[in-house]
Parts: C-alpha cells; sequence; structure tokens
C-alpha cells in the first residue's frame, strides 16, 4: 500500500508566482462602473444642499473605473497571496497558529448568536449569558481556577487585565510592590505588561538546561516584589520542572505567580496551571481553542483566577443567579471595564464549541498529539538544526541553525525565506533571545506525519543549497510576489504610503 501524500505545502498556490498584480488605478477605465443603480423616482438634489460647504472639496477626488468582475477578481487574487492556516502549514512557534475547525465557524454564523444587539437587557438574551458561564466554568476546569472574566479581547490585554488585578489585590492589602520578575525566554509582551501596570520588570536569567535559574530567582525576591510572570512549558518549548518549588519561593515573599497561557495547548488534560501554584491565569482563545489569530483579531484572553482574587475580577460579568436564571453581576471590589460590552462574544462561542466537540479525553489527545508531532520533528532534524536543548520538549521545539552558519555562513534567517520558496510559513526565527540562530518550530497537532516529513525533506534540501550554493540561499524567497525585504531597515525607518500621492 502506497504512503498517503503530504499536505500543508503551498507552492502551488497564487502565493508563490512570480505574477505582478496591477493597482485598480491602472486598470481603470473611464465610464466602468462596479455597481449599478436603479432608477428611483427620488429627485437629485445638488451636494451643497446637503454637505456644508467647508466639507466639500474643490477637486474631485479621483476614483478608479472599473468593472465588478475586475474588481473581484482583484481583491481575490490579491488574498490568494496571503499565506494562512486553511492554505498550508504555519509552524510559527510559540503562537500556536494551528488550522481553525469549520464547525466552530458554522455556530458562529447561527442568526441566534449572530443577531442579537450587545446592549440587549439580560432577560433577551438568557442564551447568550449562558455562554458565557458555561464557557467561564469549562475554562476554569481546564486551568484549576475558580472564576474568570471573558472581557479581555486578546493575550497581550489579558495580561494588562492580570497585572491589574495583581495590583489591585497588593493594594487591598496596604502592601507597596514595585517590582515583577520576568524570565529572559519571556514574550516581549510581558516586561512590557508589567511596565503598562505600573511596575518594574527584574529579569531573570535562565539555567544552561534553558528553564528559570532557581538559585537567581530566588537571589531576586524581596518584599518589594509583586509576582512573577511565567509561561509552562516556557518559550523554549520545555515544562518547568522545579515550578513547584517556584511558586513556593514566590508565595513566601507574598508575591502571586501569572501564568502567560501563549503554550497551553501543550498542557491541557495532563495538569492544570492553578495546581502548580498559580495565581492569575490568561488563555488565548485564538491559540490553544482555535478560534481566528491574525490580522488584527479579534481575539479574546480571558482571564482566570484563584479564589483570593475574584472579587477584584472586571465587571459586570454574566452570572448565574437563582434558580436558572442568568444576569450582569459586578464583583464587589472590580477594577472595572477592560474591553465595551463582553469583548469578542463570537469568538467566545467559538471556543466553547471547540471545548464541547473535543470534550475532555479529547483536549487531553489535542495536547498529546501537538507534544509528539513537535518531537517527532525536533528528532527528525537534529542532524542539521540541533535542539538547543536537546531532551524531551513539549508541544514546540527551539531549534539552531548555528552549526550551518559556522560552515557555510547561512543563517537561521536564510532557512526561514528559503521555507517560503519551499511552500511552507517559516518558523519564528531569533526567539527567545537566549538562543543563537533559533528557529522554533510549532507544528501543533492538526498536521499528520506526512506533512512533517515533508517539512524535514524542505529543510534537507535546504541544507544542500548551503552547501553547494549559499550566495543563492541567502537570496532566498525567489518564487514569492515580494522578493527579500531589508527589514531592519523597514523597522528603523518608516515611510508613510497613505498620503504618498498627495
Amino acid at each position: 500500500m502506497t504512503s498517503p501524500l503530504p499536505g500543508g505545502r503551498a507552492a502551488s498556490a497564487p502565493l508563490m508566482g512570480h505574477e505582478s498584480e496591477p493597482t485598480l488605478f491602472e486598470m481603470s477605465v473611464p465610464s466602468r462602473s462596479a455597481y449599478q443603480l436603479r432608477t428611483t423616482g427620488v429627485p437629485a438634489t445638488p451636494l451643497e444642499e446637503l454637505v456644508p460647504t467647508n466639507h466639500l472639496n474643490d477637486e474631485i477626488v479621483p476614483i478608479a473605473e472599473v468593472s465588478e468582475r475586475d474588481l473581484v477578481g482583484h481583491f481575490t487574487r490579491l488574498s490568494h497571496r496571503q499565506y494562512s492556516v486553511d492554505l498550508g502549514m504555519y509552524p510559527l512557534g510559540s503562537c500556536t497558529m494551528k488550522y481553525n475547525p469549520k464547525f466552530c465557524d458554522a455556530v458562529a454564523a447561527d442568526p441566534g448568536l449572530n443577531s442579537v444587539h450587545p446592549a440587549a437587557p439580560a432577560s433577551l438574551c438568557q442564551g447568550w449569558l449562558e455562554i458565557m458561564v458555561t464557557l467561564e466554568e469549562k475554562l476554569c476546569a481546564i486551568t484549576g481556577m475558580s472564576a474568570a472574566t471573558l472581557q479581555p479581547a486578546a493575550g497581550a490585554a489579558g495580561e494588562l487585565t492580570g497585572l491589574l488585578l495583581m495590583r489591585a489585590y497588593h493594594e487591598s492589602r496596604r502592601d507597596v510592590r514595585r517590582r515583577v520578575l520576568t524570565p529572559d525566554s519571556a514574550h516581549g509582551t510581558n516586561p512590557a505588561s508589567v511596565t503598562l501596570g505600573g511596575y518594574e520588570v527584574t529579569t531573570v536569567p535562565s539555567s544552561d538546561r534553558g528553564l528559570v535559574d532557581l538559585k537567581a530567582l530566588k537571589a531576586a525576591l524581596g518584599p518589594d516584589v509583586a509576582g512573577i510572570m511565567l509561561t509552562n512549558p516556557n518559550t523554549v518549548g520545555l515544562f518547568e520542572e522545579e515550578i513547584v518549588e517556584i511558586a513556593r519561593a514566590v508565595h513566601d515573599v507574598g508575591g502571586l505567580l501569572y501564568y502567560d497561557g501563549a503554550n497551553l495547548n501543550a498542557i491541557l488534560g495532563a495538569v492544570r496551571p492553578g495546581d502548580m501554584g498559580f495565581d492569575i491565569v490568561h488563555m488565548n482563545l485564538h491559540k490553544t481553542f482555535a478560534t481566528p489569530h491574525g490580522g488584527g483579531g479579534p481575539g479574546a484572553g480571558p482571564v482566570a483566577v484563584a479564589a483570593h482574587l475574584v472579587e477584584f475580577l472586571p465587571g459586570p460579568q454574566a452570572s448565574r443567579v437563582g434558580e436558572g436564571g442568568f444576569d450582569w453581576v459586578t464583583p464587589p471590589r472590580s477594577i472595572g471595564r477592560v474591553h465595551g460590552w463582553q469583548g469578542n462574544a463570537m469568538v467566545l462561542a467559538r471556543a466553547l464549541a471547540y471545548i464541547d466537540v473535543h470534550g475532555s479525553d479529547g483536549l487531553q489527545r489535542v495536547s498529546q498529539h501537538a507534544v509528539l508531532n513537535a518531537n517527532w520533528l525536533r528528532h527528525r532534524l537534529r542532524a542539521i538544526l540541533p535542539a538547543a536543548y536537546d531532551r524531551v520538549c513539549m508541544h514546540e521545539c527551539t531549534l539552531s541553525a548555528s552549526p550551518m552558519k559556522a560552515e557555510y555562513g547561512v543563517r537561521g534567517l536564510d532557512v526561514a525565506k528559503a521555507l517560503l520558496d519551499e511552500g511552507f510559513h517559516s518558523p519564528t526565527v531569533y526567539f527567545p533571545l537566549i538562543v543563537e540562530e533559533a528557529l522554533m518550530f510549532e507544528p501543533t497537532e492538526t498536521e499528520s506525519v506526512q506533512t512533517l516529513e515533508a517539512l524535514a525533506q524542505a529543510v534537507e534540501r535546504i541544507a544542500e543549497l548551503a552547501r553547494d550554493d549559499a550566495d543563492q540561499l541567502r537570496r532566498a524567497p525567489q518564487n514569492t510576489p515580494v522578493s527579500r525585504v531589508d527589514e531592519a531597515r523597514a523597522a528603523r525607518q518608516l515611510i508613510a504610503t497613505a498620503d504618498a500621492q498627495g
């Protein structure tokens, strides 16, 4: 029996073509139109009678004149040049960019859900309140927490909410704290959130095993420490084996533990942050629970807390009242709103659908397969891209292109760019900063072993090119609509184009 062919490669998509796409103005032909209005019988009114003169332009604004067919084709072709989780494999480490089941989209499209106005009184949206309460209860069961807020609109918003809860807790005890600890491998949003929360950042170094250096952590602790922000597994993809002792040390000085839920996809059904000793847990529904990710949202980053922090949660929040009813209730010492209305509700409905369709055993399999895939890939690529810490990883593996750089002068960035020519999205590069020439792959549970093998073979071809023609590799990608750009210059020298024609 022949082996199934791999999926996950997007090399055959228009994304990889050389053809340039004209702008709408370049396609414009006078008198063409993409719309048609039937005669209504309503008399025409001069624009000057409808709009104040000071709001009118002296000159007619140029508008592209194209047919509906050309207009639709233009934007459809452009959309095909955008990589997505629906198009091919997306092994972006530390971000869990996995396929989103269309079943969840169908649930969110139900008119019984999406036609409800956010300002509707509780008596008219009992179904929505029940959805929110049910999701909160299930997220608390998954994380081992007592209660949660669904308001934060994304992971970063969840981080800031967690810091504000930490501040409210300490202030309620008249306990002045000024520092929050973060590992040197942390997401960049962690120290940023600490600063936004009004605290100072103290960085804790990693050990030679890629874990929090417990001795350095204890040395950094003191009565002015409000807490620590951690993710477990950590950003290198390794489980913090001393997490219980870390929790004890932070709690001994009166601090709180905040769990960054970026890597929750690795531990569903296996261990809960609450059982590790965490007091605050934020969850990225757009990562672990397969709701839309990227493109500016919409996102959702619920924050769950232990019992001693429930009274500070943002409000109002959906709650059970009476016998079988639901209403909005504000916790007694709430920090207030952190989002208009109740967050991105359709994302919440998608997440609940994802949890329910899997069940507890299914969610456990999600993590098991994610961990298995990452370790399979780590082992398969070990001869080309050795692991930064060569032992069993969790849901993602952090590899290093240092050997290729030393032998051929090829960097991790070159490998990542060349993968685009192979039809795969690039992994995360140069993160975490503690790993030289880092390439972080997170295959997730949704990719087959055939697709993982195809990715591995693509890396092998790139390694051969590095040996035979390193200069060509350093020019990759060459089959995408836009070739390699100067990313460092682009970051330092912003050129606004919105008013380029003016």
